[in-house]
């Protein structure tokens, strides 16, 4: 999350937002030799001021920084390397005035954290390429780059060549392109008539045609032109024979999964009508005396039908079937980096050559007697399979929530033609991918609204629950916004859109999430730590365990009874040098955080808390100190004004329109609610043109100033007035006090260098406010209130609400100064507010909510948005955050204290005392089902309750209204 430098004041630092252009500086650093010295570099990067970001890539010795250029410039982190003991050079430095764009690709074939981090480090030493998320648990990466440094086809290229298979989902161009299939065109002339056609359109940019495919792929410009003139242009052209259409969708990531899905299960299948004739062989048949002689018919001097059989079955496995470990094994090993494949190819390979060794001696000899393992490697494959297909499985349903939020969309809309007065002359039923802007839809009771738009006539109540998740049916009638995906419940509804296609406020809460589902939360790096230097120990602890027991057969160091009668010392060693290297799972570990992540965030989107990745979900559940702002946030937020005392001669009307006039420029909630007040005194309702206000300026936290009419007009707070000079009256000091002794706003109006009059304005107070604040208090987080308001009104709503430390009177960059003060006696800052006049605020604590966004989600400065405008759902994202973060925690748990428990055993410790000793087949059991039970493990959070203090509060706010 993005912070103030350090050592800056937030008055020096305020201008640092979201938007504000910032550099990438690439450095070499050379003499990293593991992910201890890039985590030393990172760590003393990030001390410095200013710096956004870093990353170090040990693979590739590079460190990537982006960062201020007013706090801190490349010479100085280049100084900062070198200080913590490493050489480094500046690569390439960029000013980030070029434009980015975002492409997601599907990643096949990561198995575990190594991977997913040798992706992220080939991407990100593409040039171009400023920053590369990579998810294991949806095997997705998220890319921002330059395209004019890099296309998405040279990302794709990079993927082949670091030898994974990649897939483009989407990319930063989809949101105004559009791809058609056309039938009729044979020749290459209607092809370019056809391409021509469409290019001399208003709004059409670009123009591809794949004449294989019978494929268009246009971007253009969606308020202005869309796909249904594109049709209609192509199906008036050929004399009619020509017809149009939007291309099929192939949904790349959901037939990637099932493909996925598909492919394991046939794998396993097949591995399974190998692997049981060759267990029934080794472990059944052999105890059935006359089938036992027919497998021991010697076939080549000590060469066995049963052994001969046993090779014959398993080599399908090990090398038709278990060559997708082989490959996993090269691409890993490429990179200098080892993974779960790597394991699983030693230990099988272990077992099969070993086996086929002891088949050619049996064969070449009259008197050698050994006993082959072919089963341990064919079961092995097998259960990894299997293991691999209900992780797939599992995986797929931790993203549940965003198929449900895309299947919210329905799949037609009716579109109305109207004449100049407004009057429908038809409708007919389209795709609801062709609605285009300024289309006027007709919505019946019981269907879904098509897309983003305003009612233009008629009303209804719409059931708004699966976007923001407000269970209680809004009202809405001409002029009202509605959104694309909600339902209507009893009335027609005439819509014209406003914002379509992936424009679309359900198109951005999708986006959202599944940006939000590629975060990775800091806890990972833990993962991502361990597994650096995991599978190398594991092969060490592999080699060790069978040295270890092979010399001491070797020496007679153990009673030859310990040995089974059907093996020798080194079979016996090397079955648990091999039962260690497949009982080890780095999967389980990579699969902790990111998994519970997943389920976390989609749980937080059903219930209209949209969480922006794993790092907000990670801080929030360490909140112990939220700021609220009071406008909007505690309050209503839709001020109103309840009474005016002039304090010189003049007309009511003639005073509201002066006010109104300068009032009318800013956005602030209370001068909206002036200018509200002030339009009763317009005579012409239709006419709400105001005087023209010159010189206008909005003095930040403390009014407005304006020349309206020749006169100069001030709108605000006593502090404004004293700091422009003016006297204010002993009357208007009582007035204000007054009002704020009835938790009113009081506002000075001065025309012309004199107080003229007073405006009480009354917010009224949420009616869960105290409850919340009371629930808070339980769970030991401190509340505060932070506000622009005067300190009479502040503390007369703090005492309502139950809370006891008061800021009033504060600027935006106050507040934030508040919070840093917060943060330094060492509280976890949580700051609600409404995203607009608090967003330094939001960017300097630790966890940014921004409450009552409505269809306004882009708020770049909050990590939570939540959709509703109910206080309430501060308690349910703090809750949900802890309980997710309680699963990671479990998770780490279980995989860790797996390996470290399951390794030991299978090397035989317990052997020695109870001869317990656990087969490399039942070994790789173990390790196939510890990563299906850290998915299925994560996947319970779908059981998720609020917290039943919440379902009186419910109660009781029913009961109020």
């Amino acid at each position: 999350m993005l912070k103030y430098p350090k050592g800056v004041s937030t008055n020096e630092g305020k201008n640092i937002e979201i938007g504000e252009s910032e550099c990438k500086a690439l450095f070499s650093v050379n003499g990293m030799t593991c992910s201890a010295c890039a985590a030393s570099v990172e760590k003393a990067i990030k001390r410095l001021p200013g710096i956004r970001q870093a990353v170090v890539d040990v693979l590739n010795n590079r460190a990537l920084v982006f960062f201020y250029p007013s706090f801190v410039n490349e010479e100085q982190i280049r100084e900062t390397i070198e200080d913590v003991g490493f050489e480094a050079a500046l690569i390439e430095d960029d000013n980030g005035e070029g434009s980015t764009q975002i492409c997601r690709l599907q990643i096949k074939a990561m198995t575990c954290t190594t991977c997913a981090n040798s992706v992220e480090a080939s991407l990100l030493a593409v040039h171009g390429v400023k920053k590369a998320q990579v998810a294991l648990a949806t095997e997705e990466a998220e890319i921002q780059y330059d395209p004019k440094l890099v296309s998405y086809h040279e990302l794709l290229e990079a993927m082949e060549d670091s030898g994974f298979e990649a897939i483009l989902l989407s990319t930063g161009e989809d949101i105004s392109k559009v791809h058609l299939k056309v039938d009729g065109v044979s020749s290459n002339h209607s092809w370019r008539m056809v391409e021509s056609s469409l290019q001399a359109l208003p709004g059409v940019g670009t123009v591809d045609m794949d004449e294989t495919l019978r494929k268009i792929s246009l971007s253009y410009k969606p308020e202005i032109t869309g796909p249904r003139t594109f049709i209609e242009v192509i199906d008036s052209m050929g004399s009619g024979s020509f017809k149009a259409m939007i291309y099929p969708e192939e949904r790349g990531k959901d037939s990637h999964k099932q493909e996925q899905i598909r492919q394991y299960y046939q794998s396993f299948v097949w591995s399974l009508i190998f692997t049981i004739p060759v267990f029934l062989t080794s472990m059944v048949f052999m105890y059935i005396p006359g089938i036992k002689h027919a497998f021991d018919t010697k076939v080549v001097k000590m060469l066995t039908v049963g052994e001969l059989l046993r090779w014959i079955l398993s080599t399908p496995v090990q090398f038709v079937i278990g060559w997708r470990f082989y490959t996993g094994s090269y691409k890993a090993l490429r990179h200098g980096s080892a993974n779960m494949d790597v394991l699983i190819a030693l230990g099988t390979n272990a077992a099969y050559f070993y086996s086929v060794y002891t088949v050619l001696r049996a064969a070449t000899s009259k008197h050698f007697e050994g006993t082959d393992f072919f089963e341990t490697s064919a079961m092995l494959i097998s259960f990894v399979l299997l293991g691999k297909y209900l992780e797939v499985l599992a995986k797929g349903k931790t993203s549940a929530a965003i198929a449900k939020l895309i299947d919210l969309a329905p799949e037609t809309a009716t579109l109305l033609t109207l004449d100049s007065n407004g009057n429908v002359l038809s409708e007919k039923e389209i795709d609801s991918r062709l609605i285009q802007k300024n289309d006027v839809l007709k919505v019946i009771p019981g269907s879904k609204v098509a897309c983003d738009g305003i009612v233009a006539w008629g009303q209804s109540y719409v059931n708004e629950s699966m976007i923001t998740g407000e269970s209680r049916p809004v009202p809405k009638r001409k002029g009202d916004v509605v959104i694309g995906g909600t339902v209507n419940q009893n009335g027609v509804l005439h819509v014209k859109a406003t914002r379509v296609g992936s424009e679309s406020a359900l198109s951005q809460i999708v986006r959202l999430v599944e940006s939000a589902q590629m975060a990775k939360a800091p806890v990972q790096k833990l993962a991502d730590r361990i597994s650096t230097f995991f599978v190398p120990l594991v092969i060490f602890l592999s080699v060790f365990t069978w040295l270890t027991w092979f010399l001491a057969g070797k020496f007679h160091s153990y009673p030859k009874s310990w040995i089974p009668s059907s093996m020798d010392s080194f079979e016996l060693a090397l079955q648990f040098g091999i039962s260690v290297m497949v009982i080890a799972c780095p999967c389980a570990l990579g699969l902790a955080t990111p998994t519970a992540v997943m389920v976390g965030t989609g749980i937080g989107a059903s219930q209209g808390i949209l969480i922006k990745g794993g790092q907000a979900l990670e801080t929030a559940h360490k909140v112990n100190c939220i700021v609220f702002d009071k406008t909007g946030t505690l309050t209503e937020g839709k001020p109103l004004v309840v009474s005016t005392r002039l304090l010189k001669q003049m007309v009511l009307r003639d005073f509201y329109e002066l006010v109104a006039a300068a009032e009318v420029n800013s956005e602030h909630p209370l001068a909206k609610a002036v200018v509200e007040y002030a339009k009763k005194f317009k005579e012409d309702a239709e006419n709400q043109l105001w005087p023209e206000a010159r010189d206008f300026a909005a003095i930040t936290g403390h009014g407005v100033k304006a020349i309206v009419q020749n006169k100069e007009i001030l709108v605000g707070n006593k502090a404004l007035m004293v700091d422009q000079g003016i006297t204010v009256s002993i009357e208007a000091e009582e007035l204000l006090a007054e009002a704020e002794r009835m938790a009113q706003t009081g506002i000075l109006v001065s025309i012309e260098g004199e107080v003229t009059g007073v405006i009480a304005i009354s917010d009224p107070l949420k009616p869960t406010a105290h409850d919340v604040i009371s629930i808070l208090k339980s769970m030991n987080v401190k509340s505060i209130m932070v506000t622009g308001d005067n300190k009479g009104t502040a503390d007369s709503i703090a005492r309502q609400v139950g809370i006891d430390t008061v800021i009033a009177e504060a600027k935006p960059e106050q507040k934030a100064e508040k919070i840093k003060e917060l943060q330094g006696e060492g509280y976890t800052v949580a700051m609600v507010g409404d995203g607009i006049n608090d967003s330094p605020a939001l960017v300097a604590a630790d966890v940014g909510m921004a409450i009552g966004a409505g269809t306004d989600i882009a708020i770049e400065a909050a990590d939570i948005v939540l959709m509703k405008s109910n206080l309430e759902d501060v308690i349910i994202a703090i809750d949900l955050s802890r309980k997710t973060f309680s699963r990671i925690r479990l998770n780490y748990v279980w995989a860790l204290g797996y390996n470290v428990l399951g390794i030991p055993i299978a090397a035989g410790i317990l052997f020695p005392s109870t001869k317990f000793r656990l087969p490399p087949w039942i070994a790789g059991a173990a390790m196939a089902a510890s990563s299906v039970s850290v998915v299925l493990w994560s996947l319970l959070l779908k059981n998720y309750k609020r917290p039943n203090k919440l379902d009186n509060l419910e109660v009781r706010q029913i009961r109020v209204e």
